[in-house]
C-alpha cells in the first residue's frame, strides 16, 4: 500500500474516531498492520500518530470548553505510568497476542457503550470523591476508578490504542459525565497516555519516521475535521457511533489474526 493512500486512509479515520473521543489508535494500528507494516512497528507509529492527532484535538476542545481539566488531571495521573509501563513491556508478547488482546479490549468497550444511562444517585461511601465542574457534579468511585484505570492505560499502551476506548464507557457510565464533556476529556487524556505509551515503544527500537511523520500530519487534519463534527452530532448517535466502531474494529482484527 502506498503511503499517500494510507494516509488519506489515516485522515479519515482521524475524522470518525475523534468524535468520540477515542482518538483512533485503534484503527490506526489495524489500518498499518493491514497494510503489511509488522505489528510492533504498527502499535509505536499508531501511538505516534495518536500523540499528533490527539494534541490538535485537545487545543480545539479546550477552546470550546468542553473539557473537565479536574477529569484529566485525576485519571490522567494514573494512566501515564502504566501506558508507558505497557509500551515497554510490549516487546515481550508476539505479534499474535498483541492482535487478540487489541480484539478483547475493543469487543468488551464496543458492549459496554451501547449501556442505556441510568440516573445516578448521590454515593456517600468514604471511597468516593466529588468533583465539579461548572453545573456539573461527578462521584468518582476510587475502588473502581483506579484498578480500572490502571489496567486500561497499561493494555491501552501495549497494545498501541488509545485508553478513550474504556475511558468514555468510564466517564459516561459510572461517573455520569455528559457525553460531549468525556468525548472532549478523553480525547486530553488520550494524549497523555499516547505520549507515554509511545516513549515506552520508541524505547524498543519500532520507530520508523519516514513513515510516521507524513501520517502523523494526515491525522492531525482528520482530527481538526473531527472536533468540528463532535459538537454538532447528538450524545445518543456519539454512543452508537463509538460503539459500531470498537465493535468494527475487533471484527477485522480477529479476521486478520486467524485469516
Amino acid at each position: 500500500m502506498s503511503i499517500l493512500l494510507l494516509a488519506a486512509i489515516i485522515l479519515l479515520l482521524a475524522a470518525v474516531m475523534t468524535t468520540t473521543g477515542r482518538g483512533g489508535g485503534n484503527f490506526y494500528v489495524l489500518a498499518l498492520a493491514l497494510s503489511g507494516i509488522g505489528m510492533h512497528q504498527s502499535a509505536t507509529t499508531g501511538q505516534f500518530i495518536l500523540v499528533v492527532s490527539s494534541l490538535t484535538a485537545t487545543l480545539f476542545f479546550a477552546k470550546r470548553r468542553v473539557t473537565d481539566w479536574k477529569l484529566i488531571i485525576l485519571l490522567g495521573t494514573m494512566t501515564i505510568l502504566s501506558a508507558f509501563m505497557g509500551g515497554f513491556f510490549s516487546g515481550n508478547f508476539d505479534g499474535k497476542v498483541l492482535k487478540i488482546v487489541f480484539a478483547v479490549f475493543i469487543t468488551i468497550a464496543s458492549f459496554l457503550m451501547l449501556k442505556p444511562v441510568k440516573e445516578r444517585k448521590n454515593q456517600n461511601s468514604r471511597f468516593c470523591i466529588a468533583l465539579k465542574s461548572g453545573n456539573n457534579t461527578y462521584n468518582v468511585n476510587l475502588l473502581l476508578t483506579i484498578p480500572f484505570v490502571l489496567v486500561t492505560g497499561f493494555i491501552s499502551g501495549m497494545v498501541g490504542i488509545s485508553g478513550g476506548s474504556f475511558l468514555v464507557p468510564l466517564m459516561v457510565l459510572a461517573i455520569g459525565v455528559p457525553m460531549h464533556i468525556a468525548v472532549g476529556t478523553s480525547t486530553a487524556l488520550v494524549m497523555f497516555t499516547a505520549l507515554a505509551g509511545f516513549l515506552g515503544h520508541l524505547s524498543t527500537g519500532h520507530f520508523d519516521v519516514s513513515t510516521a511523520i507524513p501520517l502523523a500530519i494526515s491525522g492531525a487534519i482528520g482530527a481538526f475535521i473531527g472536533t468540528r463534527l463532535t459538537v454538532k452530532i447528538n450524545p445518543k448517535r456519539l454512543k452508537v457511533i463509538f460503539a459500531t466502531t470498537s465493535f468494527l474494529a475487533a471484527i477485522i482484527m480477529v479476521f486478520k489474526i486467524f485469516f
